[in-house]
């Protein structure tokens, strides 16, 4: 909720310097256009609303599966370089669409964010000491 607030509050305060620039009709257009465009950025990347949002990521091996609000899954191809920190993941994607997913701590479990973390930073996921000692 505080980055679609943010996004808003900003394309709110980039309308006003528009009015205060360009007097009149086309300036007050404008200011109305910038302050749609923050609506409709916050809905479609702040609050994950739109149908092309993604709702899940699946972790497989080497493979990563995407799956979108409206429902359609499809295996993504990651970026060679991503970003794992203590509070959030990046992932850009190059196949099949060119994206980049973020993923905060708060968004998951702490088990699912740690193991999302390490399989940004090694390509695989962790090994379990019972699944070690069975091979």
């Amino acid at each position: 909720m505080f980055l679609a607030g943010g996004i808003i509050a900003l394309h709110a305060a980039a309308a006003l310097c528009v009015l205060a620039v360009l007097p009149g009709w086309p300036g007050f257009a404008l200011a109305v256009l910038l302050a749609c465009l923050g609506v409709a950025a916050a809905w479609r990347r702040a609050l994950l609303r739109a149908r092309s949002s993604v709702r899940a990521l699946e972790l497989a091996g080497p493979k990563l599966e995407v799956r979108l609000a409206s429902g359609e899954r499809f295996a993504a191809e990651p970026a060679a370089r991503r970003y794992a920190g203590r509070h959030l993941v990046i992932l850009p994607l190059r196949r099949p669409m060119r994206r980049t997913i973020l993923v905060t701590r708060d968004m998951t479990d702490a088990d699912s964010f740690r193991r999302l973390r390490i399989w940004a930073l090694w390509g695989r996921l962790p090994v379990a000491g019972e699944q070690l000692a069975a091979q």
